[in-house]
């Protein structure tokens, strides 16, 4: 069946087919985001990690990853133009994630097939870091990627003694 014939008949999109977890990962993390304690925003658990503010930023800002890699074809990074925003209150952090994940959800879902099985490219400067299959990579580097540091925040947020609500089930704080 092709994309125009899915489209008519009602079925979901091609990325929703492949990737049925995603809002629920997405609401997942904003309830996470959420209870980022932000008088504690330069708290590290370590010298060698990041702080609070910015793990939470990162997790804020990826799917944003996730609609590079589904609108270019190759992405030139740049590490200088990456600028985060400011960051003063939760509503802040969590009206980052919202405007991100609202534009992943928007771009995946005007995908067909033939670009889901294009190439995407990740480079910086003539080096390329990633390079492979448009719909794996959104799996991998869009929605497990935020998963993994979601998690690394949650560690952040249990060291802070802050009640972690459930991913995929009750936390330990009956969440």
């Amino acid at each position: 069946m092709s994309d125009e014939q899915l489209r008519a008949s009602g079925a979901a999109t091609p990325a929703a087919l492949l990737y049925p977890d995603m809002d629920a990962e997405l609401a997942t993390t904003r309830r996470m985001l959420e209870r980022v304690p932000m008088e504690h925003r330069d708290w590290r658990p370590h010298a060698k990690s990041g702080t609070l503010l910015g793990v939470a930023a990162h997790v804020a800002q990826l799917p944003a990853f996730a609609t590079a890699i589904a609108m270019l074809d190759v992405l030139q990074f740049d590490p200088a133009a990456f600028k985060t925003p400011p960051l003063h209150t939760n509503d802040d952090l969590v009206g980052l994630f919202d405007t991100k994940a609202d534009e992943m959800r928007s771009a995946l879902a005007s995908l067909d097939w033939a670009r889901l099985n294009g190439n995407w490219k990740m480079m910086m400067g003539d080096q390329v870091f990633i390079n492979g299959q448009r719909a794996s990579l959104l799996r991998n580097m869009g929605i497990s990627h935020m998963v993994h540091h979601r998690a690394q925040l949650g560690v952040y947020l249990r060291l802070l003694d802050v009640a972690i609500p459930g991913s995929y089930g009750p936390s330990a704080d009956g969440m």
